[in-house]
């Protein structure tokens, strides 16, 4: 009787990888290759080929452990150096992911889009951003899906112009400083007025008098070529001018734009956190309506069921208005207060760097 060891026909090996396809003349070759590793080397950040590939072998099935022909290999790619087919395959592969790693890839994707979304636009009445919560919402209402060959940047001005089309979202003004000498600075301010730009403040002291004030991205090009006419230049201050003491990169004595008291949401808008509204437990009416036991907080005054209040004092929200009524100040709404906290975390990492 024969010792040799017979290997199960069904038997799969090397199933914990990344794969990486290539179809070339006819024929499929495939590497096997640590997980996460792919998208590193293509981007450059890993550069250890060993780090990279599993093995040095070019495979016909990477799951079977099946190896390719060597006359398929010279067919193919003329040489039967596996090293350098490797790296041809890793560079002009596909790279095979099972369905929970393309879903978990798309929703970061997703997730980084809604984020940029944000970043860029503002309620028009109250000049605010709104939360990512409801950015995604808006995003899942036009029926908006990923496209994995796209960066994240451009579909979220694909987003942006859909979302203009059906709610009151628009994009954030530029806040940028032009700049022009004292003998065309009076040019400067009539082109600034063609532009229906915003003046946020004037500095007519010293040989180069500048101007602050907020426009339209999308002239942002235009203006730098028509400033040439003045021999002005601009500088960007922020790249999404906000209200309510929104991410600004201006520490050069510029006036801010005044705090506002909430503004109320006008009618379009509150269709929109209608979901998130009925999910609160600001709403005095649910609760009268349910008829339990409810307690008024007067830091954020709404009415909290009973045995919900102690969860409501720990919260950030409540927290939040807190301090605001410390402060003398008026309560926020929980959306409200989600993004003035989102807003002064993103200002205090602007304070990091040097503009």
């Amino acid at each position: 009787m024969s010792r040799t060891l017979v290997q199960p026909v069904g038997q799969k090996r090397l199933t914990n990888v990344a794969v990486v396809r290539l179809r070339k003349h006819g024929q499929r070759f495939e590497i096997a290759c640590f997980p996460n590793k792919v998208l590193s080397w293509r981007a450059r950040v890993e550069k250890d080929l060993d780090e990279v590939l599993q093995s040095h072998t070019v495979y016909s099935n990477v799951s079977k452990g099946v190896l390719a022909k060597s006359k398929d290999l010279i067919k193919a790619f003329g040489t039967d150096d596996q090293t350098k087919i490797c790296i041809e395959i890793l560079e002009k592969g596909e790279l095979q992911v099972s369905g929970k790693e393309r879903e978990a890839q798309l929703s970061s994707q997703f997730r980084d889009i809604a984020t940029i979304v944000m970043e860029k636009t503002i309620n028009p009445e109250t000049r605010r951003p709104y939360t990512i919560t409801m950015i995604e919402r808006l995003m899942h209402e036009i029926h908006f899906a990923v496209d994995p060959n796209l960066t994240s940047k451009e579909q979220a001005l694909k987003v942006i112009k859909k979302l203009i089309e059906h709610f009151p979202i628009k994009r954030a003004p530029l806040r940028v400083r032009f700049t022009a000498p004292k003998s065309n600075f009076a040019g400067l301010i009539e082109k600034v007025a063609e532009w229906n730009a915003t003046v946020i403040s004037k500095d007519e002291s010293g040989t180069q008098p500048s101007i602050v004030c907020e426009i339209e991205p999308s002239i942002l090009h235009s203006c730098e070529e028509r400033l040439k006419d003045v021999q002005g230049r601009v500088e960007v201050l922020s790249v999404s001018a906000h209200a309510e003491g929104g991410p600004s990169v201006e520490q050069h004595g510029i006036v801010e734009v005044p705090q506002a008291a909430p503004a109320k949401e006008s009618d379009a808008v509150a269709e929109i956190s209608e979901a998130m509204q009925k999910q609160s437990i600001s709403s005095e009416s649910q609760g009268n309506a349910q008829g339990k036991q409810q307690r008024r907080c007067k830091e954020c005054d709404v009415l909290v069921d009973d045995k919900l209040y102690r969860e409501h004092c720990k919260s950030g929200w409540h927290k939040h208005n807190y301090t605001r009524h410390k402060n003398g100040l008026p309560p926020l709404s929980q959306e409200e207060c989600m993004v003035e906290i989102e807003l002064a975390d993103s200002k205090k990492d602007l304070k990091d760097y040097d503009f």
